[in-house]
C-alpha cells in the first residue's frame, strides 16, 4: 500500500495541506482497491462515511431525475477528493458516482478526515475552497441548462473536456464516453446527441472513431458556446 506522505496525487487536492505526521496517521487507516469500469462507488442515499481520494481513473457523479433519467453534474479525475459534501453535511448522498474507466482509489474514513478539519485551518480553508469552487460550476450548469441550446451545451461541454483532460497520443480526449454519457451531461435524448455530433464533425470542429473525440477547432466551439 502506497504511503500518503510519498504520493504525488496529494499534490493535486487538500490533502497537500496536511502535516507528515497527519498523513502518516491517514496512511495507517486508509483502504485502497481496484474500481472496474461501470462499478459504482456509492449510489444516492448511502452513507458514504469518509473520503475518496482518486489516484487513477474517471467517474461520472450524476442525480437521477424524477423522470427516471440520470443527469451526470461532475466528472471526477485523478487528483480529485470525492465525497466530502456527504462528510462534513453528514447526510447521505443525494449523488451516484460510477467508474467511467477503471479506477485506483485510497478510501480514508470519517473520523480521520473530521479530526483533521478541527486540528488543521489549512485543511478546512482549503477543502471550503475546493467545495466553493465545486458550487460556483454547479451554478453555471444551472444557468447553462436554463438559457443555454442543445448545441451550445455540447459545445460547451467539449471545451470542458478539452480542458480537463489529458490527450492520448493519438490526440483524442483521454476519456472516452459514450453517446448516452454525453447526452446525460448536456440534458438531452441519446439520438439528438448523436446526432449534434454528427453535425459537428461534419462541421469539421471535432473528429470521431468510436469513443474517442478529438477536438479540431476550438475557436469554433467557444462562438457557438457563446451563442456567435
Amino acid at each position: 500500500m502506497s504511503k500518503c506522505e510519498q504520493c504525488i496525487i496529494r499534490e493535486f487536492n487538500s490533502l497537500k495541506t496536511l502535516t507528515k505526521d497527519e498523513l502518516i496517521r491517514i496512511t495507517g487507516c486508509k483502504t485502497s482497491k481496484t474500481v472496474k469500469k461501470g462499478e459504482v462507488l456509492f449510489d444516492e442515499g448511502e452513507y458514504i462515511n469518509g473520503v475518496f481520494c482518486i489516484k487513477d481513473g474517471v467517474c461520472k457523479v450524476s442525480k437521477m431525475s424524477d423522470n427516471g433519467r440520470d443527469q451526470i453534474i461532475h466528472l471526477i479525475q485523478k487528483g480529485d477528493i470525492l465525497g466530502e459534501r456527504s462528510l462534513i453535511n453528514n447526510e447521505a448522498s443525494n449523488l451516484k458516482a460510477i467508474a467511467v474507466n477503471d479506477m485506483e482509489v485510497c478510501f480514508i474514513p470519517k473520523d480521520e478526515i473530521i479530526r483533521d478539519l478541527e486540528n488543521n485551518p489549512n485543511f478546512s480553508l482549503d477543502l471550503l475552497r475546493k467545495m466553493a469552487n465545486s458550487l460556483k460550476k454547479a451554478d453555471d450548469v444551472i444557468v447553462d441548462m436554463a438559457q443555454k441550446t442543445v448545441k451550445q451545451r455540447l459545445a460547451t461541454t467539449l471545451l470542458f473536456l478539452e480542458a480537463k483532460f489529458e490527450k492520448n497520443d493519438n490526440g483524442s480526449i483521454k476519456v472516452n464516453l459514450s453517446r448516452e454519457d454525453i447526452a446525460n451531461i448536456i440534458g438531452t435524448a441519446t439520438e439528438s446527441a448523436i446526432r449534434l455530433l454528427s453535425e459537428f464533425k461534419k462541421k469539421k470542429m471535432i473528429d470521431l472513431k468510436g469513443k474517442e473525440v478529438f477536438i479540431l477547432d476550438v475557436k469554433a466551439l467557444k462562438d457557438l458556446s457563446e451563442g456567435f
